[in-house]
């Protein structure tokens, strides 16, 4: 099912999308206000933009610095080259150390994985500790957003969640009470938890930290109770030195929620005394993206899920509809590199109106890489065959003046002739399923402005001596 047909049950439930639509925007305006507050925020995403190329261009020695440097501090480094072998190594740590209880704080890398369903699946208990992935984890689906991953959920489908898994009042939606009933049942988890996962936000070469951002404190809790932290992050993660940091918080919270700063950002260096610390450095598509000259701006994100707030295809079909782990512009950039069939349809799920690349903190030209993903899957036969000819047929129609004008009286008249219900009946015209065509005019610019008389000559102007 490509992404127009899983947007289709989306935007079944008319009064739901229209809600997640003005949602995100309101988000997208509260990043809008952030930044007017910040007079050199355009500087500092040039400054970030410069600071990631420049580590993108010597990633391979960025991680061997890191890599001394954090086994310098006594945490254990892993290397996995595939979601296969990231998977395998956190549970060959989960049973070295006999542990079957699991608390995780919300990661991108571990849902891109699949590690919950992996764990589980060796009998370990793994539980979410985000308040929103819990609710996602409780109803058994993926998050719709990288930030807000059930932004999708109304208060009352989080209510009818937790009827069923905490026993909360039946019809109980106040978010106050609702809050409360998940922070007492995740206390218990919090204190039982023998293992803490964690994602990273950025990964600092030059001491060897990693950089966990969160406004619920959720990553701090688990790891501090827990015996074993496991740290799980993409190559792409690394920053250069501890300096760089500033330039990136100040850029992230802005960008994602509107927040001056995140309330939580922990700094993890070295395991405290008798506990172990993990990192686990993961590729998984990662250098076959960094190979593309034209998509490899797209290592630059940092996750702060902008470009999906402002995007009106994204605010319109939610996230479910991308199928891939990181949803909206940027996902449609990311999924291709890893399965070019499936998620073809992904790059044509935008207008290219740009207003993604104009809030990313880093400058990624979101637009432009989606364009050229297109031309990428059509040399790759990887779109549908009435795509395919019908850009080929429109190329020459539009090619040819001649074609081109003939093409367009004959629509004119098939429009003013034919019925409505054939005109826009679905299956010939799916644009018009949520738009009118405008009335046809009797005659094109074209053929308007050939009829016009030519203009009077302009008399010769008079030559200035030298």
């Amino acid at each position: 099912m490509n992404h127009a047909l899983r947007a289709d049950k989306f935007l079944l439930d008319a009064d739901r999308t229209t809600w997640h639509d003005e949602t995100l925007w309101f988000v997208r305006e509260k990043r809008d206000r952030a930044v007017y507050a910040v007079p050199e925020f355009q500087d500092l995403r040039e400054l970030a933009s410069g600071i990631k190329n420049h580590t993108l261009s010597r990633l391979d020695m960025y991680l061997r610095e890191f890599e001394a440097a954090a086994q310098a501090n006594g945490v254990h480094v892993h290397w996995a080259a595939d979601a296969a072998e990231h998977n395998a190594i956190i549970l060959d740590i989960i049973r070295k150390e006999g542990a079957t209880r699991i608390v995780k704080s919300k990661s991108m890398l571990t849902e891109e994985c699949h590690l919950n369903p992996y764990l589980i699946k060796h009998g370990i208990e793994v539980v979410d500790t985000d308040l929103g992935e819990r609710i996602i984890q409780f109803r058994d689906e993926p998050p719709s957003h990288i930030v807000l991953p059930a932004i999708h959920l109304k208060k009352e489908d989080v209510g009818d969640t937790f009827h069923t898994h905490l026993g909360t009042d039946k019809g109980e939606s106040d978010p106050q009470r609702l809050t409360e009933a998940a922070r007492q049942h995740l206390r218990g988890k919090f204190i039982a938890g023998q293992v803490a996962i964690s994602g990273v936000n950025f990964a600092i070469a030059e001491t060897g930290a990693v950089v966990v951002c969160t406004n619920e404190g959720n990553a701090d809790l688990g790891v501090n109770l827990a015996a074993v932290h496991i740290a799980c992050m993409g190559i792409e993660k690394i920053i250069p030195r501890l300096s760089d940091l500033g330039v990136f918080t100040r850029l992230l919270a802005r960008s994602a929620t509107g927040q001056p700063v995140t309330t939580y950002t922990s700094h993890f260096t070295k395991p405290a005394a008798g506990k172990q610390m993990h990192i686990v450095i993961v590729d998984n598509g990662r250098t076959q993206q960094l190979g593309r000259p034209d998509f490899r701006a797209s290592l630059k994100c940092i996750r702060c899920g902008a470009c999906m707030n402002t995007c009106p295809v994204y605010r319109r079909s939610g996230g479910h509809s991308y199928d891939f782990t990181v949803p909206g512009p940027i996902g449609a950039i990311l999924s291709p590199n890893i399965d070019m069939k499936k998620h073809s349809s992904l790059p044509f799920a935008s207008t290219l109106c740009g207003s993604c690349t104009d809030v990313c903190p880093v400058k990624i030209d979101i637009h432009t890489q989606l364009y050229k993903w297109r031309q990428v899957l059509g040399e790759a036969n990887e779109i549908p065959a009435s795509k395919k000819w019908g850009m080929k047929f429109m190329g020459r129609v539009l090619a040819s003046t001649r074609v081109y004008g003939l093409g367009g009286q004959f629509a004119r008249k098939a429009l003013r002739l034919l019925p409505h219900g054939l005109t826009h009946a679905p299956s010939m015209n799916a644009w018009a399923v949520a738009r009118e065509l405008p009335e046809a005019p009797k005659q094109s610019f074209r053929e308007w402005y050939a009829q016009q008389p030519a203009p009077a000559a302009q008399p010769a102007q008079p030559q200035i001596p030298a």
